[in-house]
């Protein structure tokens, strides 16, 4: 494991945690953390650590580290990079908003566990989460009239939606194939998103970490194309 300081732009660069593998004869690289909200002393430290340095006792971290929330994640990477491949985003709307991210929740929910908009607003709420959706798409705090407001603000656009979707993947006398894979991405969701805090001289600190896909999972998520990341 090595960490990555990523240039972003005008604001400070991301500090990821990653790890190489190889997979056959390629050599790959995976974020396993976003550690960019922890202090530049922290992260320093945790360098040393990792270059072989010693600063605490290994049998003492499971009393430093503390999980304090999992939600499964995979499944949703791998939806949302799929909707992004088709370019459903921007039919949808090419400003990104957060009506759009509301729709885009709802279709990632639907497709992962269909239910009523209370409960699938609730599955969103960072208390009583079911995935990653809301944490990802940063609408954590929706509710149910919100999400009936982002249906009104789609219906307005469905008709061109719909011509552009079909402009785009159909042609006049295409055949369509409909092929559920709930058994892959139930096995996805078993990739969790999970924030640990921990001490430190004194200081409460947290950062997130997904955990690490098996090589069954690895390799549908390299067939999809994505690649797993903390965003927090």
């Amino acid at each position: 494991m090595y960490i990555n300081r990523v240039p972003n732009g005008n604001s400070p660069p991301a500090v990821l945690l990653r790890e190489s593998y190889r997979e056959g004869k390629k050599v790959k690289k995976r974020t396993l953390a976003n550690l960019s909200k922890l202090p530049d002393e922290v992260v320093n430290n945790l360098q040393q650590i990792l270059k072989g340095a010693k600063a605490v006792n290994p049998q003492q971290l499971p009393e430093l580290l503390q999980v304090v929330r999992s939600l499964p994640h995979g499944h949703v990477a791998v939806i949302l990079n799929s909707i992004k491949q088709l370019q459903i985003d921007t039919i949808i709307d090419p400003q990104q908003s957060r009506q759009r991210n509301l729709i885009l929740a709802m279709i990632v929910a639907r497709i992962i566990n269909p239910a009523s908009k209370l409960a699938t607003v609730r599955g969103f709420h960072g208390e009583t989460a079911t995935s990653s959706i809301g944490q990802v798409l940063g609408i954590e705090k929706a509710t149910a009239n919100e999400l009936y407001d982002a249906l009104d603000w789609l219906v307005v656009r469905q008709e061109k939606i719909e011509n552009n979707l079909a402009q785009k993947h159909l042609q006049e006398g295409s055949l369509i194939l409909y092929h559920s894979f709930a058994t892959l991405l139930a096995d996805l969701g078993t990739i969790t998103t999970n924030k640990i805090k921990f001490n430190l001289q004194g200081q409460r600190f947290s950062f997130e970490k997904i955990t690490q896909p098996t090589t069954l999972q690895q390799k549908a998520l390299d067939l999809a194309g994505v690649s797993l990341i903390c965003t927090q």
